[in-house]
């Protein structure tokens, strides 16, 4: 097969898209992600302590390029886009390997954006949390989170490359995201699904804007897992640029639009929020 561009904000949707749009999707999606995710909690996801109900809420990384990629990748004959697009599969296509090592290199790129290293010091509940692998000796081996956290302490660096989504902040066409946030509460599911919906702030509701727009703020996007249980999490995305692009700061009231994409009356949504967040 030719090579094909990927689609970060794929949706199951054969509607194919031309390149430049494509590559313009992608990189200000990849912005969104990571320059506007500008805390640990909206990048990495919400923390998980013992007594917490699971699955607390994925982070902007996890969601697009992670979930998504995952998904585009799978094999559209199979019955859930096996191997790559469903949980229990995916390890067997050889690319979830290169696929990870990507999300790796995205979360080094991350902690050095914006103001300074991110330092991860104020969570000590996770950093001494421990996992257990067998090594090449097949020993088992203990490993905290701390010991993973410098890529150079395990024997490895990531080369500098230009990062063109750097240079491709959202625009809006409609001239009108502390750290402000919107919060989907209650987000309830099958665990067999795969499920994909977009939110949209201050949008034209029969014309929704497309993944380079102010108005598109992100995704929520979850593989199946299988199994007949269910996922009851949570989604929050960073507007506070997008006001300030929409030159909507003061407004008292705002728009929000949730477009179904994948998984269509599969969803419960409890509540919407909007808050604000500590800057850490």
């Amino acid at each position: 097969m030719p090579p094909h561009v990927v689609d970060l904000v794929y949706s199951k949707i054969d509607n194919p898209i031309p390149y430049d749009q494509q590559v313009s999707f992608n990189l200000v999606t990849m912005y969104k992600q990571m320059v506007l995710a500008t805390t640990k909690e909206l990048f990495m996801g919400m923390p998980l302590r013992v007594g917490d109900k699971p699955q607390p809420g994925a982070g902007s990384l996890e969601l697009a390029p992670h979930n998504t990629v995952h998904v585009w990748t799978g094999d559209v004959e199979t019955p859930n886009r096996e191997d790559m697009g469903v949980f229990y599969s995916a390890a067997r296509d050889p690319i979830f390997y290169p696929h990870h090592s990507n999300i790796d290199r995205m979360w080094e790129v991350w902690k050095n954006l914006g103001e300074g290293k991110r330092e991860y010091n104020d969570d000590l509940d996770w950093l001494d949390s421990q996992f257990f692998f067998y090594d090449e000796n097949a020993n088992l081996v203990r490993v905290k989170v701390r010991d993973c956290i410098d890529t150079k302490k395990l024997g490895y660096v990531y080369e500098d490359v230009d990062l063109p989504w750097m240079n491709s902040p959202p625009k809006s066409t409609r001239n009108k995201l502390l750290r402000e946030a919107k919060k989907g509460e209650g987000i309830e599911f099958g665990s067999d699904k795969f499920v994909k919906f977009d939110v949209h702030i201050n949008d034209d509701e029969d014309n929704l804007s497309g993944p380079d727009q102010a108005e598109f703020v992100g995704s929520f996007v979850s593989l199946s897992h299988g199994g007949k249980g269910k996922v009851n999490t949570c989604f929050k995305v960073g507007i506070s640029k997008v006001l300030e692009n929409l030159e909507a700061e003061e407004d008292e009231d705002m728009v929000v639009t949730l477009a179904p994409k994948v998984g269509k009356g599969e969803v419960i949504i409890g509540s919407i929020k909007i808050g604000f967040i500590p800057k850490y």
